[in-house]
């Protein structure tokens, strides 16, 4: 079996610890849990007629004052990076946190979760910002842990995008 660690990154609360209840427990709540430090969930899906273990880690959200620990990326064959589409900054912490990542540990396969697609209409990304994120070289998803939609698919394009 084939084990491959991969990271949610982005800012506090666009939905990192939602997006991964959703994918492995097939759960949602509305209440907000802060996580602290790390949290390692692990998930089985087969690829290919082949078993691939995910160990997902969701790491604590970075603001102005808290910055993602680089020793929590070590080891991992991929990323998502999660955006809050009702709230713009959380775009620019992303790509932030991508440019990060890549002077930290390389060129990784990444993606883009646009989350929270169920509230589309409140969404507050200008033009700049979208050019930015596709301009990335990264896939770019709309998710929505809340309504269940395109979370499973955001998990299998990264593992595809990883070569597995």
């Amino acid at each position: 079996m084939i084990q491959k660690k991969i990271c949610l990154l982005g800012a506090f609360s666009v939905g990192k610890t939602s997006l991964i209840r959703r994918y492995v427990d097939s759960l949602f709540t509305d209440k907000y849990l802060t996580t602290v430090g790390v949290k390692i969930d692990k998930k089985t899906l087969q690829v290919d007629g082949q078993d691939i273990t995910l160990m997902i880690w969701d790491i604590a959200g970075e603001d102005d004052l808290t910055n993602i620990r680089t020793a929590y990326l070590r080891g991992m064959s991929g990323y998502i990076l999660v955006v809050d589409g009702t709230r713009p900054h959380t775009c620019d912490t992303a790509l932030s946190i991508h440019r990060m990542v890549r002077e930290t540990v390389g060129d990784l396969p990444a993606l883009f979760a646009l989350n929270k697609a169920d509230l589309k209409t409140q969404w507050q990304l200008d033009a700049n910002q979208l050019k930015q994120l596709q301009q990335s070289g990264c896939p770019l998803l709309e998710t929505s842990a809340k309504q269940d939609a395109g979370v499973e698919d955001m998990f299998h394009q990264l593992v595809r995008h990883m070569g597995v």
